[in-house]
């Protein structure tokens, strides 16, 4: 159990590394929470510090996800019973957590969107290019970003279900529940893009590029 809790809490603080927060202090010492979205995330990163910095955060928001699954996973003793896989999703899902809600910067991160597709790249690598696919034509089709994230990650369920049933390629229902439930967290977290979308007031991607200097 001692285990178990110290890969939750590295897991957390992996996940809680405020990329966005860090990399706008550096670059332009600015908190990027006071500008564009307001959100510490990736896209916000794009939009506020330009395609640069915002690159650079998203990958190490990815790489928070990916340590998270594959070597935070392996804090643990003989005496932890929990199947690997499962411990594995433990760890990926606790790093998500901390990206969106950080302890290092008043509970307030980003959407959870790349620190879950690391993890997913960790887990099943076929299944978050599937995933990137789609989001990438989305968001060259729509120009919207969140509609982007929602559609590719709410498809996650479905790819994986296709891996198992139609290609055969095993998938635990460990797995399965994880997919469903980082769906609900994505959807969660980008409850105030649906309504936007919705009310069609929601800034297409072009419209993101903050070129002024601050």
């Amino acid at each position: 159990m001692f285990s178990l809790v110290l890969i939750i809490l590295f897991a957390y603080l992996v996940g809680s590394f405020p990329t966005s927060i860090v990399v706008g202090r550096m670059t332009r010492r600015i908190d990027i929470r006071e500008h564009g979205s307001k959100n510490a995330g990736g896209t916000n990163a794009f939009r506020v510090l330009g395609w640069k910095a915002g690159l650079f955060v998203a990958v190490v928001d990815i790489l928070k996800g990916v340590l998270a699954t594959l070597l935070v996973a392996k804090i643990r003793v003989d005496s932890l019973t929990l199947n690997y896989e499962l411990v594995q999703i433990i760890a990926g899902t606790s790093a998500v957590i901390g990206h969106v809600w950080t302890v290092l910067a008043k509970f307030k991160g980003g959407k959870g969107v790349a620190t879950g597709a690391g993890m997913i790249v960790a887990l099943f690598p076929w299944a978050s290019l599937i995933c990137f696919i789609i989001f990438a034509a989305l968001v060259l089709i729509t120009r919207y970003v969140s509609l982007g994230s929602i559609i590719a990650t709410s498809s996650l369920p479905f790819i994986l279900l296709t891996f198992d049933r139609i290609f055969g390629k095993s998938v635990s229902n460990s797995l399965l529940t994880l997919s469903i439930l980082i769906s609900g967290l994505i959807l969660f977290t980008h409850r105030s893009n649906i309504r936007r979308l919705f009310n069609g007031t929601e800034n297409r991607f072009e419209k993101l590029q903050f070129r002024k200097k601050l």
